[in-house]
């Protein structure tokens, strides 16, 4: 338990200062685009109230972004409830800083590498004996944060106050010890530094009489804003159903008209192929008319078949040698062979028995036919007892 706890208060303090840093920069950099007058009257101006003592005077003013806004000016000396009365009601609420004289502090100018802006107090810290004619443990100090240098060095500056001057001007300021929120100086030209010399724990911190309430209504904020944001989450996620909804249901419908487009389609395909077939070659009605035009009277057929584009021819003729001549003519045809030998019938008529193959052309000007997976065969018997 030791152990996680230290690691989370070094992680904490490796990633704490880099994670400040950031959210102050971004803070300056949106101020930086209104002006002063504007941000003080919009309530986003980090100000501060500054007292200073010229001679019999209290001279009270206001220090916004750099810009000095004279308030009042009273006679010394005057006590912090003395002053109450006399501010607005806003200016009364900012946290007062009193601005000591130039040459109470001592001022030294250094150089710093880059890396030293997240522990640039610590870093600066350990030049006090090297900067100063005192010890760490001697002055209460501060660092005035200059610009980066063209060679990304830091230019800072080290406001130092010895301890024992600090503590004698808090028991001389009386009840504005227990008031201040700091301690600032003069840079000579009457711009305040900008640092703090005063001690953490003797710092005056004011209660936001707001504070409670703007917590309050933050949290309400937050809290609205998580249900507006689950509302419209639950808005998107009922929309986006009812969008999967209507992109099945026309899914449904596209399935729908693409299986009947591919069944009119393969309807469409099967009569093409037939009419393609139908049209490849000489029909069977063509082939008997042919056949009898050219074969020789005595002459009979017992078989036709037409297998693709193969004709075969399964007969008896008294002029069987001549069939193939006779046949080869044709222009439906063509490859006319005779298969095996002739064969004499052994009747009166002296006729030979015979088979014919040919192969069917192509009809003049018809595409050639798709080769079919399973050709077709049509067959037709006849006997001997007619002549074709």
């Amino acid at each position: 338990m030791t152990s996680w706890r230290d690691s989370l208060v070094q992680a904490r303090g490796r990633f704490a200062p880099g994670v400040g840093n950031g959210l102050r920069w971004w803070r300056r950099s949106l101020l930086a685009w209104l002006p002063v007058r504007w941000q003080w009257a919009l309530g986003w101006s980090r100000s501060r109230l500054l007292l200073a003592r010229d001679g019999e005077q209290l001279i009270v003013q206001r220090d916004t972004a750099g810009e000095l806004q004279p308030v009042l000016q009273l006679p010394w000396p005057q006590s912090p409830a003395d002053l109450e009365p006399v501010l607005d009601a806003r200016v009364r609420g900012l946290p007062r800083y009193w601005v000591l004289p130039a040459p109470a502090v001592l001022r030294r100018s250094l150089r710093l590498p880059a890396a030293a802006a997240p522990r640039l107090r610590d870093v600066v810290g350990f030049e006090i004996d090297r900067q100063t004619p005192f010890e760490p443990g001697q002055v209460h100090y501060d660092v005035r944060e200059g610009d980066t240098l063209p060679d990304g060095q830091l230019q800072v500056e080290l406001v130092v106050i010895p301890r024992p001057a600090l503590e004698q001007w808090l028991q001389q300021s009386g009840s504005w010890a227990g008031q201040l929120a700091g301690v600032d100086a003069d840079d000579g030209s009457g711009q305040p530094l900008g640092v703090n010399l005063l001690p953490v724990g003797q710092r005056f911190v004011a209660r936001d009489p707001m504070r409670r309430w703007n917590l309050l209504l933050g949290a309400a904020a937050v809290v609205l804003l998580a249900l507006a944001g689950n509302q419209l989450l639950l808005n998107r996620e009922r929309a986006a159903d009812q969008l999967h909804e209507q992109v099945n249901a026309a899914a449904r419908d596209a399935r729908a008209v693409a299986a009947e487009r591919e069944h009119l389609q393969r309807l469409v395909d099967g009569a093409a192929f037939l009419e393609e077939k139908r049209t490849a070659q000489a029909s069977t009605l063509e082939v008997w008319n042919e056949l009898t035009r050219l074969l020789p009277d005595g002459t009979y057929l017992e078989k036709l078949s037409v297998e693709g584009r193969t004709l075969q021819l399964i007969g008896l003729s008294r002029e069987a040698s001549q069939l193939v001549p006779l046949l080869q003519a044709s222009p439906l045809w063509t490859k006319v062979n005779l298969t095996g030998v002739l064969q004499a019938d052994g009747g009166a008529g002296g006729r030979d028995r015979f088979t014919l193959t040919a192969e069917l052309q192509p009809l003049p000007g018809a595409a050639p036919a798709a080769p079919a997976a399973a050709p077709a065969s049509e067959v037709a018997n006849g006997n001997a007892a007619d002549t074709p």
